[in-house]
């Protein structure tokens, strides 16, 4: 198992930043793709049609979300938290993405600069 770190700065409020992360009508924007979600722990989400789905483990609003991940046919899943800081107007997310399976961790580790992060991270211009 092996853990990615990323971290991205957001140049938008924190509150923002922390609305795309659980909000599925803005999820849909910057992913493309529908999702269910929201800001509730218990919660079991999924994005891009069930290939990546979990749970909400602990929701700080504004501060921290901890998501249990399930990817393809993972045995166990992996946990993804995101650390909200804000400095100036911008907010930086960092990722710590733990027990990624070791076949799943390059294709995650670019998945989260392409298709998740990088994104949201464009959004936000």
């Amino acid at each position: 198992m092996q853990t990615i770190t990323q971290d991205y700065v957001m140049t938008a409020s924190i509150e923002r930043v922390f609305d795309a992360l659980i909000n599925p009508e803005i999820i849909a924007e910057w992913s493309g793709s529908s999702a269910e979600m929201d800001g509730n722990i218990g919660t079991k989400f999924s994005l891009w049609d069930g290939s990546i789905h979990g749970t909400n483990l602990e929701v700080v609003p504004n501060e921290k979300l901890v998501q249990e991940w399930y990817g393809g046919k993972w045995e166990e899943p992996s946990k993804a938290t995101f650390t909200l800081t804000e400095n100036e107007g911008n907010t930086t997310v960092e990722l710590l993405h733990e027990n990624v399976p070791d076949d799943a961790h390059k294709n995650l580790d670019e998945g989260w600069r392409i298709y998740y992060l990088g994104p949201m991270q464009e959004m936000f211009g």
